[in-house]
Order: C-alpha cells, then structure tokens, then sequence
C-alpha cells in the first residue's frame, strides 16, 4: 500500500528552558527533529507531513531544504487533534505511520516491522516493556493477550499503572479509518485533550485486529522533553567496548562505536565514528564520519575525514589529513602528509610531506598506490595517477604519470648553484 508518514512536531517544550524549539535540540550535530525526517525518508514513503506549531517559522526556516509538507496545529488540543490537521492531504488508500518529532533514536528496521503488522484490516502499535512505565500511557490487553486499549497514565486505575508495556505513540493505521475515528475523538478524559490513542479502541470496536510491535530497546523510543533526557540520548549514541581508556576533554558526537581496550587521548574529537578493538588514538585528533580498523595507531594532531576507512594496523601519524581514502592494512604515513581521494594498498610507507594532489580547480581526482610501494617524502602525486606495486618515488619527486611496479622513480629538477649570487639588501632610507 501507498505510504504516507505523519510526524508530530508542533510541541512547545517549556522544560527545554530555551528559546529554540524541542524539536530544534541539537543532538548528535542536528536538530531533533532531523533525525526523524531522515528515517522517515529511509522508508522510501509518498509523503512526509510534519505538524508544526510552537516556534513554528523557525521550524520550517530550520527544515525549509527537507522535502516535506507541513501542516499547523494553531491549537494543541492533542495528538489526535494534530494528525488531524494532517489529512487533508493524505489519500484513502494509503497507511499512516505516525511518529513523533522528539522520538529521534528509532530504527529503520523497527519501522519496517511495525508496517508489516499493518493493513485493510489491521493496525499496529509499537510498544516496549519499561524499567519504569511511570508517565506513560499502558497497553492494555485481554485475557488471549490481545491489544484492547491503552489508557492514559492520568486516567488509569492501580491495576493499569502496574502495567509495564506501555505506548511508544509511533502507530500504523488505514488512512480511511483513521479519518473518520479522529472525526469521531471526545476529549472527556483528564487533560482535556484528544487523544490518539483513543482509536485503539475505535478499532477493536470495528473488528480490526491490533498488532503490538514491541520495540527492541527502551532507548529507541525514549523522547525528549528537557535538557537531561537530550543529554541521555547523546550518550545512548555511544556504544563502548571492555576495558577503553577515554581521557579527558574528549568530545563525542553522534553515533560513535569504540571497541575493546581503544585508548583515546586527550583533547579528541570524535564524531559518527567507528574505532575497533586496541586502536589508540594519540592527544587532539580529529576522526569525523571515518572507519578505524584494530590495531591502528593515530595522531597526535590527525585529522580522519568522512568516508576514510583504516584497515588493521595503520600507523597515521602527526598532522596527517586523511580524506575519503582507504588505506590498507600495514600501511604507514607517520608525518605532515595529506592523502585525499586516495587508495593506498597494504604495507605501504608514505614518507613525510607527500601529498595526493586531487583537485584540480574543478574536479576531484583519485591516486591508486599499490601494495609495499615506498613514497619518498615530499612527493607531489598529481591525480590520477597510480603508484604500482612494489614501486617506489625518489624524495621530492613530482609524478605526473603512471609509476611502475618494482621501479624507482624520479621527477626532479636540475639542481643549480648560481655562482656569484648576491643577497639583496634593504635599501636605507
């Protein structure tokens, strides 16, 4: 069936204590609401409406290059009367996946298998077994363990508030349905709201089944309603092995996987990164959207950009800029050298001051550099070009062309001594 994704953004978010929108929090280096277009996008859906209300301009300003339809709740009167505003422009025949703007962690993959429980005649809910339910709104089913209705934590009796598997929000519903139960939505409960949740109950009502999809964490569906629960989500991003050593001032970003006993110095930026098991990185690296293979060895003072892949035991030394590259294992290139666009093969030594010259006013070009080749320092290799197996480049050379495997190579200038020569002098005022 035909997709259409409604996410609910249009929250104020008094406990952010912040003149900036929840649903504009950075975390992990974009806003909160970023992360859940870019899931949503994943699912490859017809159509994308993000409900906005508080800050809404701001929103949308933020947002203006996503490619969205938004829709304003002038009024919060619930989350029901939100996916309202919404449908106008979703056809019948579509499902919707309702999801929220401040719920920035949950998987393409869950999302998947919540449509999968979805159809004519089905809805699906996901849900998830809480350390603690407190707040939210429990899942309650029959004595077959059938879904029936989930109440609201304000409106549930003691038996309900012992309930632990609670309401994620995050549903799939028929377009048709669900816009004659949001048509059919009172608001006698004890916040005076419309509630979504409500057509659970309009949809066992109906004979429809109810399917729960029981998220596989907790911290895929936490949302964020304040300053601590943002922080949590930061760090939730960071997964961290046995016995690593973080010094201290090291800032990690985004989703960032360090494996066992990785070392990481002083004063490192790390962002949507992934180090493996021994890897240690020296004091004020920056390693940003990069793979780091076991074993390697880098910095001080590197720098790894994104889309550069280390295999196991690569030495990157000091002020070395690594760019889109993928250096094989082995290989060395201890100081003072750039290598962009760059595919640099196993055991390779790449002395200090070499740089792969990739751009050439408008183009970017790749170097190929074979396994065991040795580049003398200061080489210039002019992209595109390929240093062969086993070759190497005398120190200094510039390469233009193809060097070739097993063979020295060398592109220097005639060195002249100017017989003669005088130092100029400063003329004396």
């Amino acid at each position: 069936m035909p997709l259409s994704i409604v996410i609910l953004a249009a929250g104020q978010g008094k406990r952010m204590k912040s003149d900036l929108p929840k649903v504009l929090q950075p975390l992990a280096g974009q806003p909160i609401l970023g992360h859940v277009i870019e899931t949503a996008k994943a699912l490859h859906a017809d159509g994308i409406h993000v409900v906005y209300g508080h800050g809404g301009e701001q929103v949308r300003t933020c947002m203006a290059q996503q490619p969205v339809q938004w829709a304003l709740q002038a009024q919060q009167l619930g989350t029901g009367h939100a996916v309202a505003q919404a449908m106008p422009a979703i056809p019948d025949d579509h499902q919707v996946l309702i999801l929220f703007g401040d719920v920035p962690l949950v998987r393409k993959a869950t999302l998947e298998a919540l449509l999968r429980e979805s159809n004519d005649r089905a809805i699906s809910v996901l849900t998830v077994i809480a350390s603690d339910p407190t707040g939210y709104g429990r899942i309650v089913r029959d004595g077959a363990g059938n879904v029936v209705r989930i109440v609201e934590q304000k409106d549930a009796n003691t038996k309900e508030r012992a309930i632990n598997e609670i309401n994620t929000g995050l549903l799939t519903v028929p377009a048709k349905s669900l816009r004659g139960w949001l048509a059919a939505l009172k608001n006698d409960n004890a916040q005076g709201e419309y509630y979504l949740t409500d057509v659970i109950v309009m949809a066992v009502r109906e004979g429809l089944k109810v399917n729960a999809v029981v998220a596989p964490a907790e911290t895929e569906v936490l949302g964020v309603n304040d300053k601590i629960q943002l922080a949590f989500l930061e760090a939730a991003l960071v997964e961290v092995g046995r016995d690593v050593f973080i010094d201290v001032n090291v800032v990690m970003v985004g989703k960032v996987f360090l494996g066992d006993r990785v070392r990481i110095g002083p004063n490192c930026y790390l962002k949507d990164c992934r180090i493996d098991a021994d890897t240690e990185v020296h004091p004020n690296c920056v390693i940003d959207q990069a793979e780091v293979g076991p074993r390697n060895v880098i910095g001080p003072f590197a720098r790894l950009r994104p889309d550069s892949v280390l295999h196991e035991d690569v030495h990157i030394g000091n002020f070395v800029e690594v760019k889109k590259s993928e250096i094989g294992a082995g290989s060395k290139a201890n100081h003072l050298t750039y290598l962009g666009d760059a595919t640099v093969g196993r055991k390779v030594n790449v002395g200090a001051g070499t740089i792969t010259v990739n751009y050439d006013g408008a183009n970017k070009w790749r170097t190929e550099i074979g396994d065991n080749a040795f580049v003398g320092s200061g080489s210039m290799l002019i992209a595109p070009v390929k240093i062969g197996s086993g070759a190497n480049t005398g120190a200094g050379s510039t390469i233009t062309q193809d060097a070739p495997e097993g063979k020295l190579t060398l592109a220097r200038a005639r060195q002249v001594t100017i017989e003669g020569w005088q130092r100029p002098q400063k003329k004396r005022s």
